[in-house]
């Protein structure tokens, strides 16, 4: 991408706004200052169920290395086991100047948190960030070792310190204590590649925080062109990445990576420095239901399970899977015996054709992929016999153009991953989209401008014994457009900038609607509709 990629994040809550208010609301400046609002998103907050609560801090440090924070939990004892909803609060402040950076938080080896961070204004900023942790209480009910890193670089050009304390909040139940819906019993970081589950296992689910990052052209896979292309970053196979879980060597799982974009990402902090992209900030797991291998899993033996990242180049860094593996166990069973009983996947589609520009025009590489896996299994539990299915499939297509010098530098894509699975009487479908639409172009008097789109898409639904049991509906898109001088000092850019984010999520749950609006970095409208 124009003069490279940076590494990005995103956040919460508000804070101080960077104008005075006018008769109409907050008048921004005429372009971006030394100060601006502190990042937020339209993200809906974690809803808690107002009982009495305690809190605990996980984790406080200040990242100016690669040095990690190390610490120790210990279970609230003001709650004792009474509480079955657990939030936690990523809160940090930063000035000066520094790049963004990528982070994560793990208790008793289980990653519970990955995040990414702002980038600060000369004068400091705030932010937070909330999640919803309560299917790790197998973890937090115990102590454990700590362990957090945001990895930095403070010298004399980069300047920003990261501040940050991270909390848990854990909230008490009423009336008699059950865990919440689809907590899981257990919870198995996996350690290498090797996992022994329990014999009496009945269901099994491995969450895989995949991100491409670390400063090389897998922060931004999607734009990687063939070998013999003329762009500044290759892949031999072209952009398509595919995230796949395996068992014992055979394929259990497929998704398509979401294509985060970081806060510095697409050459221009301007576009993030108040709104983050869609999960920049809260980099959310890809899950997997492998439950069709659970047979094969409860003989008591150690397996090998194994997460890679397809389409990567041969010997070359940037994609980290941290997996855990969620457990639910038979309570009237000591072992629960079964067996895989069927395997389906199609040869996996992946076509890039390069059009080479000529007389003028731009080269073109046009991107098409697609990849199936079906997967089913018995279980012989206290219950019954339960047979699931898993079908996924994912899909991408993508547009890719460039000129000289990679100025302009344009790209749309969609990717897609489709999900159904059968459990006996119950079918959960899961159909997620996500969309990239964006231009960058230098012009006169070197004035970078970005333009860009992007899209969060899912839609999911439960039916019981062919009846819609609930259903849902999300869809975060935010667009900006942003542009300043390139190769000046920090306060000759005279950037200008305008964002939008509109998420909404609505089914049988409820509503949520809520867009923010920017102008140079002031928050010029916060509409709710819900």
């Amino acid at each position: 991408m124009l003069s490279g990629l940076v590494l990005a994040a995103g956040a919460l809550l508000t804070a101080h706004p960077a104008a005075a208010d006018g008769p109409n609301g907050p008048t921004p400046p005429a372009e971006f200052t030394s100060d601006w609002h502190d990042p937020v998103t339209a993200a809906p907050p974690v809803e808690t169920p107002g009982t009495r609560s305690c809190t605990v801090t996980l984790a406080a440090a200040q990242f100016r290395d690669f040095t990690p924070y190390q610490g120790t939990y210990t279970p609230p004892k003001e709650c004792g086991t009474s509480w079955n909803k657990v939030v936690l609060r990523l809160e940090g402040s930063v000035k000066g100047r520094q790049y963004d950076r990528l982070g994560h938080l793990s208790v008793g080896g289980v990653e519970i948190l990955r995040t990414s961070t702002p980038q600060p204004s000369p004068d400091g900023i705030t932010w937070s960030v909330e999640k919803d942790v309560t299917r790790y209480r197998d973890t937090l009910s115990r102590p454990g070792p700590v362990e957090m890193l945001i990895g930095n670089v403070v010298n004399e050009t980069y300047t920003g310190v990261l501040d940050v304390r991270v909390t848990l909040t854990f909230h008490t139940a009423r009336g008699r204590v059950k865990p919440a819906a689809g907590t899981p019993d257990r919870v198995i970081p996996l350690a290498g590649s090797t996992l022994t589950t329990p014999r009496n296992t009945e269901r099994l689910l491995a969450e895989v925080y995949a991100t491409g990052s670390g400063g090389g052209c897998e922060e931004y896979w999607y734009l990687s062109v063939p070998d013999a292309a003329p762009y500044s970053c290759r892949a031999t196979d072209g952009p398509h990445r595919e995230v796949r879980v395996s068992v014992d060597g055979r394929l259990a799982g497929i998704a398509a990576p979401f294509p985060t974009v970081w806060t510095g990402g697409w050459s221009n902090p301007f576009l993030w420095y108040v709104t983050p992209g869609p999960r920049a900030f809260d980099v959310q797991p890809i899950v997997y239901d492998l439950t069709p291998f659970a047979a094969l899993l409860n003989d008591g033996r150690a397996h090998r399970v194994e997460v890679t990242v397809a389409g990567v180049p041969a010997g070359q860094t940037g994609w980290s899977t941290p997996t855990n593996v969620l457990l639910w166990q038979d309570a009237g069973s000591r072992v629960v015996t079964g067996g895989l009983d069927r395997h389906e996947e199609t040869a996996p589609r992946n076509s890039s054709v390069h059009t080479p520009g000529t007389g003028g025009s731009l080269h073109r590489l046009d991107t098409d992929a697609a990849h199936r896996l079906t997967v089913t299994g018995h279980l012989n539990t206290s219950h019954g016999r339960i047979t699931t299915t898993v079908d996924r499939s994912v899909g991408h297509t993508s547009v890719h153009r460039w000129g000289e010098g990679e100025n302009p530098d344009a790209f749309t894509a969609r990717w897609t991953d489709r999900e159904t699975v059968t459990s006996g009487r119950t079918v959960t479908r899961a159909d997620r989209t996500y969309t990239m639409d964006g231009e960058t172009t230098v012009g006169a008097g070197d004035r970078l401008r970005t333009v860009l789109t992007l899209g969060d898409r899912a839609d999911t639904g439960v039916l019981r014994d062919g009846r819609l049991r609930s259903w849902s509906r999300l869809d975060d898109t935010y667009t900006g457009d942003a542009t300043y001088t390139s190769g000046v000092p920090r306060d000759q850019r005279h950037a200008v900038g305008t964002t939008t984010e509109r998420y909404r999520l609505y089914g049988s749950e409820g509503c949520y609607d809520r867009t923010l609006t920017t102008v140079q970095g002031t928050l010029t409208g916060d509409l709710r509709r819900c």
